[in-house]
């Protein structure tokens, strides 16, 4: 067990490919089946790829409301550009796939299409379906984990900027009982109204104007050189909120026999549930701490990407 803290700058120094100067990845796209929808997905693979060659695979996911070709993207072309064939795609109900209860952030849903992804890899003459892991970002991470406790497809994970939560995070963060309360109710007519109806509830899901917006001001989201990109539909499904509120990412841990890397920063979100997950693992772990790294640089930043895909890389390269 290795436990490193690092500045990203000197981080960076000391890593032998940096993603920038890697060439770009060939790129395939791909649909494969999750309980009965239609997923769209890209395969992303080395520039010097040969047919007939098996790599190790990676299905990679990203943080909620977002779409593949975000830090999805980001991560599948550094990760193919250090060796491996990555899968990023959109969950059901998100993107290009297909879905009618659209912009829902559903942990369990996602979880089957990370493992529905993982299965679809094994079937790709490019991967060598003995060797595939998961990168989960951001919130994603609680999804990934628990994916690679229930696929035998997954033998090993790496958790960038992990958004793990449990109640009693989920109430620092949320503003308390009483405001979680309401906020499982708004789901929970949210649900009904759909169901009855057939009308989606929907809310900004990112803006820098109106305070109602699920995510107000924030950086990455409402910005067009970032992540409001024109692939990102900027919504967010009110009949989310039960199922993401009462999601015990930190209990996964407790089931998980895989090795598993974090990938954090003081400075990104919700740290101390990365370090409670971290603490309840009882297999294989290893975690690398970046200093004065918000959750946002570890989207998009080049230097910031580059450190973590080669903490990454070496992680599955030791695991596979």
């Amino acid at each position: 067990m290795k436990n490193l803290l690092l500045s990203a700058a000197t981080a960076a120094t000391l890593q032998l490919s940096l993603a920038s100067e890697a060439e770009a990845a060939q790129v395939k796209n791909v649909t494969f089946g999750s309980h009965n929808q239609t997923i769209v997905g890209v395969l992303y693979l080395p520039d010097d790829y040969q047919a007939g060659t098996k790599l190790p695979g990676v299905v990679v996911t990203g943080a909620w409301t977002t779409v593949k070709e975000q830090m999805p993207a980001t991560y599948a072309e550094a990760m193919a550009n250090r060796g491996y064939a990555v899968l990023a795609f959109d969950f059901r109900n998100w993107g290009e796939s297909s879905g009618n209860e659209r912009q829902l952030e559903n942990p369990a849903n996602k979880t089957k299409d990370i493992i529905a992804a993982a299965n679809y890899l094994t079937t790709r003459k490019e991967v060598d379906p003995n060797r595939i892991a998961g990168l989960g970002i951001c919130a994603s991470a609680g999804y990934m984990a628990d994916a690679a406790v229930q696929s035998d497809d997954l033998k090993s994970i790496a958790l960038v900027a992990p958004w793990l939560h449990d109640r009693k995070i989920v109430n620092e963060v949320y503003g308390g009982e009483e405001s979680v309360q309401s906020l499982i109710e708004t789901s929970r007519k949210a649900k009904a109204k759909y169901e009855t109806t057939g009308e989606l509830s929907l809310i900004p899901a990112a803006s820098k104007t109106d305070e109602n917006a699920l995510m107000y001001q924030a950086p990455y989201y409402t910005e067009e050189d970032r992540g409001l990109i024109p692939e990102y539909v900027n919504q967010f499904n009110l009949a989310s909120w039960e199922g993401w509120l009462t999601y015990n990412a930190i209990a996964i841990a407790d089931n998980l026999t895989k090795p598993v890397l974090i990938v954090h920063s003081e400075a990104a979100a919700i740290p101390q549930g990365a370090k409670e997950f971290y603490h309840r693992l009882s297999a294989e772990k290893n975690q690398l701490w970046l200093e004065n790294t918000t959750q946002f640089d570890f989207y998009d930043s080049s230097e910031t990407v580059s450190v973590a895909s080669d903490a990454v890389a070496a992680h599955f390269n030791q695991t596979l």
